[in-house]
């Protein structure tokens, strides 16, 4: 399949497309004034080295290939962050019913978390890109989880370099209480939600009403309607 380059070409463009996409759904729900179960999107392409290890841990050569693509359905990665849990299931809605992509698989970490005590999302969609040698279509991981998860999920990925997979049992547990702590605060948070909501729609407001340029625009507006 050529040269990893030419393999990889078309993930980094259904990463940036996907990215765009999300964030304008995002922009969509800020412009019709309803509050957006997005708060944030990122998006990367797995480096060569983890794809290398990931090769040695299911036996498969390392190299450009229709098998790879195949096996290691995480090469382009998607992550969506949400204030608040009931958003997640918004936002699985919002990709089930999108014409543009087609969901291979979901995989609920949040139901079912995992032994380590991670929690999110996980849907497998796959996503045709156009090429100048026609149209490619391309595994992609779609993530969605609160901030709170992601906070956890980062910690715990670090860590993970750190100890190699082989945590003390002692950083096991506490990083179980803390994931434990973490879905406490989504669900604390999801108690209060319009009040949150409320309190932050009055900030946005009154940001606006401070800056210095939006004033000059509502009074040149308002000249200008005289």
């Amino acid at each position: 399949m050529g040269t990893w380059g030419d393999f990889l070409s078309p993930y980094i463009q259904a990463v940036d497309e996907l990215k765009i996409k999300f964030k304008g759904m995002r922009s969509q729900f800020g412009a019709s004034g309803t509050t957006s179960p997005i708060e944030f999107v990122t998006g990367r392409v797995k480096p060569l080295a983890s794809i290398y290890d990931k090769t040695l841990e299911k036996g498969i050569p390392f190299e450009p290939s229709i098998q790879l693509a195949v096996e290691l359905q995480d090469i382009a990665g998607i992550r969506i962050m949400c204030q608040f849990v009931d958003d997640i299931s918004t936002v699985v809605n919002l990709i089930r019913q999108r014409n543009d992509l087609k969901v291979i698989e979901e995989i609920d970490y949040i139901t079912h978390s995992k032994k380590s005590g991670y929690r999110s999302y996980h849907m497998i969609v796959a996503y045709p890109v156009e090429t100048i040698q026609g149209k490619i279509e391309v595994l992609a991981e779609i993530q969605i989880r609160t901030l709170a998860m992601n906070f956890w999920a980062s910690i715990e990925h670090s860590m993970n370099y750190k100890y190699k997979g082989i945590f003390p049992e002692e950083i096991k547990y506490r990083l179980q209480n803390a994931a434990e702590a973490a879905f406490k605060l989504d669900e604390e948070m999801s108690s209060i939600r319009s009040e949150i909501q409320e309190a932050q729609v009055y900030f946005s407001e009154f940001k606006d009403s401070t800056n210095p340029k939006i004033r000059i625009q509502s009074t040149t507006e308002e000249k200008e309607r005289e």
